[in-house]
Parts: structure tokens; C-alpha cells; sequence
């Protein structure tokens, strides 16, 4: 399933967007201002972006900047300026379409279509990185091996996956069946507590002091997550 985010300040257009992607399949992540969207993106993997130009807090220029710094992910400006000069210049920093409101349904979700197919199978995806590196962390998904602060630790095939899937992700949360789904590779029922075990045992062998994580922080309620 592709994530798309839609960020705008109005939350009709927001709602309306909404339901035409989530008739198509899509799941819709929501922002109503540049930062927020920014936010979102640090802690969901998101596939395309729908964004205002015109916004408080952070217009969507700004946040177009700023996003192009992490991210190659398409984005697709909405604007109700007509003018070629915003155009321009939303594509110069870095946008990949813009369709001008009100805009056509059916219009709209065939930009989407297009942006997502050129994204995911023409090469618009990161390259696979193969090696790793948040604090004294060090990750090599080529010799397997992972360091803290220049020594060799030894981890089980299982906590390797795990410290792997939350560094390919710095900063998003994980719930503790997202884990288990992805590093087991089966549907998880009731198996929250086999995470926990392992989670205890990465921070057993990366932390200073397990009691208080530097690096492998629990969201109360929510998951677990790695932090830079």
C-alpha cells in the first residue's frame, strides 16, 4: 500500500482529498502546515506528497527546501495561484508537478498514478545504503558486523534485524507488531512480549546504561524507535 501525504491549511480540501485517495487504495497521512508535514515525514515512509503553496507556520516553498535535504520523494504542489512564475518556481526547488484548485478528481489522481509509477519503478527510489551510522552506532549490512564507539558487537540474526530495520528509519516510531512483522516475516498475534525481550537484549549490548537509553527510546503506548 503507498502512503501519500496531504498537507494544506484547509481542512475541507484536506477531507476531500482524503476520500478520492482512499478510494483508490491509498493510505492518507494529514499536515495542515509546511513543519508538520516535515514532522510526519521524519516518522512515516511516505511515498508522495500533496502540498499547499500557501500555508501559516511554514508556506510549502520553504518546506520543499527543507524536505529536499533528506528526501527524493515526489511531490506534488497544489496551488491556487495560476501564475507561471510560482510554477517555475516550485519546480526549481525541487517540486515534481503542480495542478492549480480547484482541481479535477480524476485529473488529480492520475498525476498521483503517474508520480508513484516513475518513483517506484524507474529508479526514483534511494539507492539500498549498506551501511549505517547514528551515534556511536555502526551498522554493516555487507559483513554483518555492527560497532559501538569503534568495538565489534556481537548480536544474534534476530537483534540484527531489528537494530537494522530502526536504523534504516532514524527517529520513526515502530509498534511492536510493525517489528515483528518485518523482521519475522509473519503475522503477529499476541507477540509483543517476544519484541520486548529482544529490544531489552539491543540495549543490554548498545547502551551505557539500558535503564536510561541513549539510543534505543520506547514511546509509551506507541513503540519503539531509534534516535540520532
Amino acid at each position: 500500500m503507498y502512503h501519500i501525504l496531504v498537507c494544506d491549511d484547509e481542512k475541507d480540501i484536506v477531507s476531500a482529498l482524503k476520500i478520492y485517495l482512499s478510494s483508490e487504495g491509498y493510505a492518507v497521512h494529514e499536515a495542515y502546515n509546511g513543519k508538520e508535514a516535515l514532522d510526519l515525514l521524519k516518522r512515516e515512509e511516505i511515498h508522495l506528497v500533496l502540498m499547499d503553496l500557501m500555508m501559516p507556520v511554514m508556506d510549502g516553498m520553504s518546506a520543499m527546501v527543507e524536505l529536499r535535504k533528506q528526501s527524493n520523494v515526489p511531490v506534488i504542489f497544489l496551488t491556487a495561484k495560476s501564475e507561471d512564475t510560482d510554477k517555475i518556481l516550485g519546480l526549481n526547488v525541487g517540486a515534481d508537478d503542480y495542478i492549480t484548485k480547484p482541481f479535477n478528481p480524476v485529473e488529480l489522481l492520475a498525476r498521483v498514478r503517474s508520480q508513484l509509477r516513475r518513483y517506484m519503478q524507474l529508479g526514483g527510489t534511494p539507492e539500498k545504503k549498506e551501511r549505517f551510522a547514528i551515534g556511536g552506532i555502526e551498522l554493516d549490512d555487507i559483513t554483518k558486523e555492527v560497532w559501538l564507539d569503534g568495538e565489534i558487537v556481537s548480536l544474534t540474526r534476530t537483534e540484527y534485524d531489528i537494530l537494522k530495520l530502526l536504523m534504516e528509519h532514524p527517529g520513526r516510531v515502530f509498534s511492536p507488531k510493525e517489528i515483528y512483522e518485518k523482521v519475522w516475516n509473519d503475522v503477529s498475534m499476541g507477540t509483543e512480549n517476544t519484541v520486548a525481550v529482544h529490544i531489552r537484549h539491543l540495549r543490554e549490548k548498545l547502551e551505557y546504561n539500558p535503564a536510561e537509553p541513549r539510543y534505543l527510546k520506547v514511546v509509551w503506548g506507541r513503540g519503539y524507535k531509534l534516535e540520532h
